[in-house]
């Protein structure tokens, strides 16, 4: 399993790439979409709303189960990746590139400061096992 050293996570299993122009791009972990299973639907959050850190914001399907997503940071949807309508298995294919899910506004950029960085996020994968 693969954790990109510039992502930032949070313990719920989401990850946040800073775009470098306030916004960030946010999805699920490989380790999330190990968990769940082949991803079958993903419910995108509305282009406009705002959400705060740890809102639940959108909904993940699999054959095993329904897991809602939270804003691992809180600001305003801008942008939402329309391909996992069709194709909802990129959740589990490219976890880290095209299955995002969502890009931020982000209101506060010291929610990002609060997030494990990829050597945290794998050590609180260890404890979990």
């Amino acid at each position: 399993m693969s954790i990109p050293a510039n992502y930032r996570f949070a313990p719920s299993h989401e990850w946040v790439l800073d775009n470098g122009d306030g916004t960030v791009t946010v999805g699920i972990s490989d380790h999330a979409q190990e968990l769940l299973g082949d991803v079958v639907f993903v419910e995108l959050p509305e282009v406009g709303r705002e959400v705060a850190a740890g809102e639940e914001f959108s909904l993940v399907e699999s054959v095993k189960a329904a897991s809602d997503i939270y804003a691992a940071v809180g600001g305003e949807v801008v942008e939402v990746n329309e391909a996992l309508e069709d194709e909802p298995d990129l959740v589990n294919s490219e976890p880290f590139e095209g299955g995002w899910i969502a890009k931020l506004k982000v209101a506060d950029a010291a929610e990002l400061e609060k997030l494990l960085d990829a050597t945290a996020y794998a050590a609180t994968i260890a404890e979990e096992a």
